[in-house]
C-alpha cells in the first residue's frame, strides 16, 4: 500500500497504537521490531482486540483473506513517512527543539506561554526519539495553530533524520554540551548533530531563536535569520533577562528590546536552578515573537510546575529534596551542583548517580564531579555506581553499586534535617529514593 492510501485510512481511523497491549478502538496498529521484540507476531492480536487495520512488514504474517493486515516494506518507515505526509497536508507552523541539556524543559515553557493565544500541540513527555515524533506529528489536528516538537539524538545523523519527518519552519537549540559521547565521538560531535536542526532551517530560509550568549551557537549561525534572547547586553536581542535570586526558586527579571517596548517584568518562577533561566528566556522570547501579551508570559511561566524529576522541589516530613534524576551529564552535572551550593540550608548532602555514555572521557568527567564536589562544603556525599569507584575522593564520601544498596543504607540510618540534591541519569533508578528519605 502507498502512502497516500495509507494516508486516507489514517483520516478514517486517526488514532496511532504501537503497543499491542493499549489497542483503542478503531485504530491503527503499527507492528514496529525492537531488540526482544517483534510486533509482527502481536497483529493480529491488535485486530482481535479492536484496531481497525494493523501495518506489518513480514510476509509470513499476512493473510490473503485478511484486508485489515496491511503488507509494508518497513513499518517504521511506513510510520514515519505517513507522519511527513500528514504535516505537509494540514501545513501548521512548527517550531523543532533540540540540545543537550534544557530541550524538555524549554519546550513545556514554550508551550505554556503559547497556549495563552493559541492552540498548541507539544511533545509529551520525551517523545522525542524517531518513534515518538512522528507519533506526535500524527496527533496535529486541523485545530491546532501551532506545534512544537522535540528532537533529541544520541548519534550523528539522528537530528537530520528527525528534521526531515517535521520539516519545521523555526527552530531553537537550547545549548550544545558533553553528552553521549560515546555515540557522537567528540564534543565537536555533539555540535555538529544538534546543528543540523540549523542547516535546515538555513535551506528553508526559516527563522532560529538563539541564545546571544552561547558562542558555540553562534559560531555555528552563519546566513540564519536570527531571533536572539540572553542576559548580556546586546543591541540585537528581543528579549533580555536578569537573574535576581534561586532561593531555592528561579526569580528573574525580563524585558522587551525594541525601540518602542522598553517594558520589563518580574517573575517568580517554580523551577529550581538558575539554568533554567535561560530556558524561561527562550519561551518568553518566542512568546513575543509570537505576540503573546508580555502579562501572559510572565503569568504562563509563572504557573508553570515542573514534573517528571526535573529540578522539583519535593518537601517531606523529614528532608527537603532537589530531584533532578531524569538525566546527568558533565554540562548538566555542573550546572546543578553550582546551582545547589549556592541554595542557603543548615546541612547539605547530595546522592549522585553515575553519567553514562562518556566513552574515552567518563573517568576524567567523573574526577571533576567529585572536585566540585570538593567546593561545595555538603556534610554528606553519596556515590552510586561503578564510575565513581574509579576516581579519587575522599574518605568520608559513601560509594553504592546501585539503588538497592542506597534504599538499604536509607534504611538503617535515614538522614534527616538536611537538603538533599538527588541528581543522575534515569538509568540509575535514583528516583526511587525519594518516597524513602
Amino acid at each position: 500500500m502507498d502512502k497516500k492510501n495509507l494516508y486516507e485510512l489514517f483520516l478514517q481511523h486517526p488514532t496511532i497504537t504501537t503497543d499491542s497491549r493499549n489497542v483503542p478502538e478503531g485504530s491503527l496498529f503499527f507492528a514496529l521490531k525492537g531488540e526482544t521484540f517483534d510486533g509482527n507476531a502481536y497483529a493480529k492480536m491488535a485486530l482481535e482486540k479492536g484496531a481497525a487495520y494493523a501495518v506489518i512488514d513480514e510476509k509470513e504474517y499476512a493473510d490473503e483473506n485478511n484486508e485489515r493486515l496491511i503488507l509494508v516494506d518497513d513499518v517504521l518507515v511506513a510510520l514515519q513517512q505517513l507522519a511527513k505526509f500528514h504535516r505537509v497536508h494540514l501545513g501548521t507552523p512548527i517550531i523543532g527543539i533540540t540540545g543537550t541539556n534544557g530541550k524538555t524543559t524549554t519546550k513545556e515553557l514554550i508551550a505554556t506561554v503559547l497556549k495563552k493565544k493559541y492552540n498548541v500541540l507539544y511533545t509529551q513527555g520525551n517523545f522525542n526519539n524517531h518513534i515518538g515524533v512522528p507519533k506526535t506529528l500524527l496527533q496535529l489536528r486541523k485545530e491546532h495553530d501551532i506545534a512544537v516538537i522535540e528532537m533529541g539524538a544520541n548519534h550523528p545523523g539522528e537530528i537530520k533524520t528527525l528534521v526531515e519527518i517535521v520539516l519545521p519552519d523555526f527552530g531553537i537549540i537550547t545549548n550544545v554540551g558533553k553528552a553521549h559521547l560515546l555515540g557522537f565521538g567528540s564534543f565537536e560531535g555533539v555540535i555538529h548533530t544538534k546543528g543540523e536542526l540549523y542547516d535546515f532551517i538555513r535551506e528553508l530560509q526559516g527563522t532560529v531563536f538563539i541564545n546571544n550568549d552561547n558562542p558555540h551557537l553562534l559560531g555555528i549561525s552563519q546566513d540564519l535569520k536570527l531571533v536572539k534572547y540572553g542576559q548580556k547586553e546586546a543591541d540585537d536581542l528581543l528579549v533580555k533577562g536578569q537573574l535576581l535570586e534561586c532561593n531555592p526558586f528561579l526569580k528573574f527579571q525580563w524585558g522587551i528590546q525594541t525601540a518602542d517596548n522598553s517594558q520589563s517584568s518580574t517573575v517568580q518562577t517554580r523551577l529550581i536552578g538558575s539554568y533554567n533561566l535561560d530556558n524561561a528566556l527562550a519561551a518568553a522570547c518566542i512568546g513575543t515573537y509570537f505576540e503573546v501579551p508580555a502579562n501572559d508570559i510572565s503569568a504562563a511561566l509563572e504557573e508553570y510546575t515542573p514534573s517528571n524529576n526535573r529540578s522539583q522541589l519535593t518537601i517531606t516530613k523529614d528532608n527537603k529534596l532537589v530531584v533532578d534524576a531524569y538525566n546527568a551529564n558533565p554540562t548538566s552535572m555542573k550546572a546543578a551542583l553550582d546551582n545547589f551550593r549556592l541554595i542557603p540550608a543548615d546541612h547539605k548532602m547530595c546522592i549522585l548517580g553515575q553519567m553514562g555514555e562518556l566513552g574515552d572521557v567518563s573517568d576524567e568527567e567523573h574526577q571533576k564531579v567529585i572536585e566540585q564536589i570538593g567546593e561545595g562544603g555538603f556534610e554528606q556525599v553519596w556515590l552510586v555506581g561503578e564510575n565513581f569507584t574509579k576516581t579519587q575522593h575522599p574518605a568520608q564520601y559513601r560509594l553504592f553499586a546501585n539503588v538497592d544498596e542506597v534504599k538499604a543504607a536509607i534504611a538503617t540510618q535515614k538522614p534527616q534535617g538536611y537538603l538533599i540534591l538527588i541528581k543522575g541519569s534515569n538509568s540509575n533508578k535514583l528516583v526511587q529514593t525519594v518516597e524513602l528519605l
